[in-house]
């Protein structure tokens, strides 16, 4: 009896190491195909472009038979120098497409099965790919909504109330809060922006917003510069949100995904780190017709794409 359940207990094992087996070639030809996609997954070496080489099947390498170049699916890209599966990889980009607010980095950890810091980065990198996709360089045209939004800087009240101070006051605060500034076309892209402080969004506005097309904006008084450039339709959110067509709930509509985002899943975020968050929100807004298989398809074409990351490469990060 105990001889046939142990005989029972390996094959279980020899099993499930066949299914990820197979789920990791399964995602390995995913990534190459995303990588390769004019010579349907074949590769191309990034050296030299030829398209002629031999398998190193050891250890899923490839070498160029024109410049004896060695290189791998993930070479060059966001995920060079990656040291988890190729499952793992696949399966952190539908995690994160998959949740509409984000997914915090315990979640993702968990999930993988992995440290914090892995998650960390991880989720980070594909951020940065998905930036790619949210800034062109192209500048936004027809209707454009323009708004901004404070976010971090809080400043814990003292216990006692004898002991707490203005904190509204520069001198109490910490420094940290920021602004992000964004400009959103009806039925179109968001654009998002870092800033310290509301005003920056007319010069940001110049250089990312056609002189053809149309602009809404609320009353602040910052915003009157706007009308210099542009037409633009003001509504006063102090009297009426929406008025005859006259509104920013579309930039707003963002504003709630990106505060849902860092309130409700990562609960505080760094200055430093805010505009990856803002990216992936705009992303998400932009997005969210989408069905969760192309986007993660999507996502896995950016990372391919992307160029090795100089921000998150390495163990330098020191204070995330």
């Amino acid at each position: 009896m105990a001889q046939h359940f142990l005989l029972s207990a390996a094959s279980r094992t020899t099993s499930l190491r066949a299914i990820y087996k197979a789920g990791e070639d399964s995602a390995y030809a995913t990534f190459c195909e995303m990588r390769w996609p004019e010579t349907n997954g074949e590769a191309v070496c990034p050296q030299c472009g030829h398209d002629e080489t031999y398998k190193i099947t050891t250890r899923r390498k490839f070498k160029c038979k024109a410049c004896a170049h060695q290189f791998s699916v993930t070479s060059g890209t966001i995920f060079a120098s990656r040291k988890m599966d190729f499952v793992d990889l696949l399966a952190a980009i539908f995690l994160i497409v998959n949740a509409s607010k984000g997914i915090s980095m315990v979640q993702l950890s968990r999930d993988l099965d992995c440290q914090y810091k892995t998650a960390f980065v991880l989720a980070h990198k594909l951020r940065e790919a998905i930036s790619q996709e949210v800034h062109t360089g192209e500048v936004l045209d027809g209707h454009v909504e323009i708004d901004g939004a404070y976010f971090g800087g809080h400043v814990r009240p003292a216990n006692a109330k004898v002991n707490r101070v203005d904190r509204r006051l520069k001198k109490h605060q910490t420094g940290t809060r920021r602004v992000v500034v964004t400009m959103r076309e009806r039925e179109g892209r968001t654009l998002p922006f870092i800033a310290m402080n509301e005003g920056e969004g007319v010069a940001l506005a110049v250089e990312n917003v056609s002189r053809t097309a149309t602009m809404s904006a609320d009353e602040a008084s910052h915003w009157d510069m706007l009308h210099d450039g542009w037409m633009v339709d003001r509504v006063n959110h102090s009297q009426i949100y929406s008025d005859h067509g006259k509104h920013t709930n579309m930039v707003e509509s963002f504003f709630s995904r990106l505060r849902n985002m860092i309130e409700g899943q990562h609960h505080g975020v760094s200055p430093k780190y805010l505009h990856q968050y803002a990216n992936h929100a705009a992303w998400l807004e932009d997005n969210r017709r989408t069905d969760n298989g192309t986007l993660a398809n999507i996502v896995v074409s950016n990372a391919m794409a992307a160029p090795v990351s100089r921000n998150w490469k390495g163990y330098w990060q020191r204070a995330a």
